[in-house]
């Protein structure tokens, strides 16, 4: 900090009164030193963001602490605050603030190498040549400037939103008109503490990651060993079992789930058939089928994602070195031996990034028991069942019953599992630690 301040005391000393004006009056810098568009420019900028500011931006980075102090009351005729709006409204204040900074630099910078051209003896370069360096030098900051203004209000101003309402009471029955406030980790502590939260939390976390784990895996090796099988020379009309699956894969995924709830239903295909034989109809998916229906939502996954690792496991096999599975088999090698040492390290070296992106799909697949089995809750479970994923949860909390807080905590929780375990592993893995090893 000492350092910054020292710069800041150096800087002011040694530049021009040009650029100390720019310090004050965006543009005045320029403007002096006869680049009078550029300057006018850059006032204007500051003119409107300064309006913006006074008209309501500093109104709205108030409102981002206090989140409103009026609360509205039909009865009496007063209007009061809408803290959701005020929270949203000051992430936008916080943005514009950002980009007033950096225009802001822009400006100084812009001034302070003015004043080295002319200290160097150089003449100021003309708008038409100062436009082709930037072109060709920093094209990429023309290019991307909208789409970087785009991204901030409308990817990363929800996306905060989402983050901070995890820190407030927002949900149940503080809704507005009612007054929205700061909690700050009270939300996770409800998550992690002894409260109607947590046994939940807990019981459906540890399903959550036994799933991921389970049906990533199966999905794998899977699409592996129908990629390893359709490559046999004994295998007839490999062209038509290669494009079956991708039927499979083609088909909207919850069509697919909506059939496969039909067919295990008590009115359902496979119920007749076992009624027709002599048996009891079973609840594949009725309330006490825990296991029963997490096995089917195994499967049926399966199915649906199979033909897509099929598919890149078939390419990616074509690339491998067949004179070490010749070499391996003249030292007695047998096959699971030549799978295990040669095709399986191969195919995760090459794989690994899109296991980890299945992974991390499969932790926040919220469509396989939402379509299969949605609408459950069970007796031990706060507003979920024992097939839930934690997405799942969170929807049934936060769309079903208000509890957007609790909601937006349980988001970020999902965010920091998966993407620690990702980062964990893809650090470890030979695909970033030995990335050389099969080129």
């Amino acid at each position: 900090m000492k350092d910054i301040f020292q710069r800041m005391k150096d800087g002011w000393k040694t530049s021009s009164k040009q650029v100390k004006l720019s310090m004050f009056i965006m543009g005045a810098g320029q403007f002096c030193y006869g680049k009078r568009a550029k300057g006018i420019l850059f006032f204007l900028l500051e003119l409107c963001i300064l309006y913006y500011f006074f008209s309501r931006g500093f109104r709205d980075i108030a409102g981002f602490f206090t989140l409103g102090t009026t609360e509205a009351d039909a009865w009496l005729g007063i209007e009061g605050d809408n803290s959701v709006i005020m929270l949203l409204m000051g992430i936008f204040a916080w943005i514009v603030l950002a980009v007033f900074i950096t225009l802001y630099r822009l400006n100084i910078r812009d001034a302070l190498r003015m004043q080295r051209r002319l200290e160097q003896g150089k003449q100021l370069e003309s708008y038409r040549k100062e436009l082709s360096r930037f072109l060709d030098k920093k094209f990429y900051v023309a290019a991307l400037t909208l789409p970087v203004l785009g991204v901030l209000v409308f990817n990363v101003l929800p996306v905060v939103f989402m983050i901070l309402i995890a820190f407030t009471n927002y949900g149940g029955d503080i809704v507005p008109p009612r007054l929205v406030d700061w909690v700050g980790l009270a939300n996770f502590r409800k998550l992690l503490a002894l409260s109607q939260f947590a046994p939940t939390f807990f019981r459906i976390l540890g399903w959550n990651i036994l799933w991921a784990v389970l049906s990533t895996a199966l999905n794998y090796f899977a699409g592996l060993g129908l990629a390893l099988l359709l490559e046999k020379d004994c295998v007839k009309g490999k062209a038509f079992f290669r494009a079956f699956p991708v039927l499979a894969y083609a088909i909207p995924g919850f069509i697919t789930l909506l059939a496969f709830k039909f067919m295990f239903s008590y009115g359902g295909p496979i119920n007749q058939l076992i009624v027709g034989n002599g048996g009891m109809a079973i609840g594949f998916l009725d309330l006490d089928a825990k296991w029963t229906a997490r096995l089917i939502g195994l499967l049926v996954n399966c199915w649906i994602s199979t033909p897509s690792i099929m598919l890149l496991a078939t390419g990616i096999l074509a690339n491998r070195d067949k004179s070490l599975y010749e070499a391996a088999e003249i030292d007695g090698a047998g096959r699971w031996k030549q799978f295990s040492k040669l095709t399986l390290p191969f195919m995760l070296f090459s794989t690994l990034p899109v296991l980890i992106s299945q992974f991390i799909g499969n932790f926040n697949n919220f469509g396989i028991f939402y379509f299969l089995r949605g609408g459950l809750y069970l007796d031990g479970y706060f507003l979920a069942s024992d097939t839930d994923l934690l997405i799942n949860w969170l929807y049934n909390l936060s769309i079903d019953n208000n509890y957007y807080c609790i909601g937006a905590a349980i988001s970020i929780v999902i965010f920091i599992i998966t993407s620690i375990l990702s980062l964990a592993v893809y650090v470890k893995s030979p695909s970033y630690r030995e990335e050389d090893t099969f080129q």
